[in-house]
């Protein structure tokens, strides 16, 4: 947590007793009064600018200023988080969040240079993002009872692929055979690509996927579709249900949301909050994003900072009952 200085707290509690708040101060210093920078911890082209892009576009228009987005990718999004946990909380610098670098990373990895929950003041979770659980066309699944019972008459046999340790395309397969009571085989892969390859040659048996990597193999018939890993069935695929509709409380969710340094001003932080529930509420953005498979959230930032805890919690318990480490 950034330290705070005596005089700063002095400062604070006199303006408070005096009635003058932060909201106020920040009136007078007219924020924002320069260009608003949005540090993407992925490289450009993926799924996170097609979330971030439009949404930056809009916020520039309606809060008069450029939000330029960043593109800091490295450590499966660690890298940028960290820069932005270095950052002046004066609402110039945000983070264009996912749960990767936000709840997994935490969990499974050590010695990160930031904490998800001091450094960081939650604005909202924008979007929840299903990952597909799909089959090769030949294995006897179409449900997931189907596809467990599969895996039980073949204990270890049956064998998965995912985009690497510890990402959500991995800990949905192993969460699936922790909660299901099987197991498995997993095999982890440099990309989404080499998966769908090795799921069409046959040597693999099934997947996690992320909707944009799976939807044409889908849609051809060369891959099927038997659920998805949220809460919620997915407005886009409305005739899959959700693994937690066999396994209660299961949920992998790629979301993406908005963070700022800790001790980003309230109003500020509630600020933006409202512009990007505006932005979201668009019907074109909503059709943009829900064409790719998202599904639209605009949580306030005190729902954004419980479903943080809460996928918190959900990993740490995987991570003690299968022993998974990534460094």
């Amino acid at each position: 947590m950034k330290p705070t200085t005596r005089r700063g707290t002095l400062a604070a509690l006199a303006a408070l007793a005096s009635g003058s708040a932060v909201a106020p101060a920040v009136a007078q210093t007219g924020w924002p009064a320069r260009p608003i920078r949005l540090i993407n911890p992925w490289a450009p082209g993926g799924p996170a600018d097609t979330v971030a892009r439009p949404l930056a576009q809009r916020l520039s228009e309606t809060l008069g200023q450029p939000m330029v987005m960043e593109n800091r990718a490295g450590a499966n999004g660690t890298i940028g988080m960290a820069a932005v946990a270095r950052a002046p909380a004066d609402g110039y610098t945000l983070f264009f969040s996912h749960v990767g670098p936000v709840a997994i990373s935490p969990v499974f990895s050590s010695n990160l240079p930031y904490d998800p929950v001091r450094d960081f003041a939650p604005v909202t979770q924008l979007v929840s993002g299903p990952i597909v659980l799909v089959v090769r066309p030949d294995v006897p699944a179409s449900t997931v009872p189907e596809l467990l019972a599969f895996a039980r008459s073949r204990p270890g046999e049956v064998s998965y692929g995912s985009v690497g340790p510890a990402s959500t395309t991995h800990l949905a397969g192993e969460m699936l055979a922790m909660m299901g009571g099987v197991q498995m085989l997993h095999v982890p892969y440099p990309g989404a690509a080499p998966v769908v390859t090795d799921l069409l040659g046959g040597r693999l048996h099934f997947a996690f996927l992320n909707f944009s990597g799976a939807v044409a193999q889908m849609e051809a018939g060369k891959l099927r579709a038997i659920a998805v890993s949220t809460e919620r069935r997915a407005r886009k695929l409305p005739e899959l249900p959700t693994v937690a509709e066999t396994l209660p409380g299961f949920e992998v969710n790629s979301w993406y949301g908005v963070m700022a340094p800790t001790g980003t001003p309230q109003t500020i932080v509630e600020r933006l909050y409202r512009e990007f529930a505006a932005a979201l509420r668009l019907p074109e953005i909503t059709a943009t994003l829900e064409a790719q498979g998202f599904g639209i959230e605009a949580t306030t930032p005190t729902q954004y900072a419980a479903k943080i805890q809460a996928d918190l919690q959900r990993w740490a318990e995987l991570a003690r009952a299968t022993g998974i480490r990534v460094g």
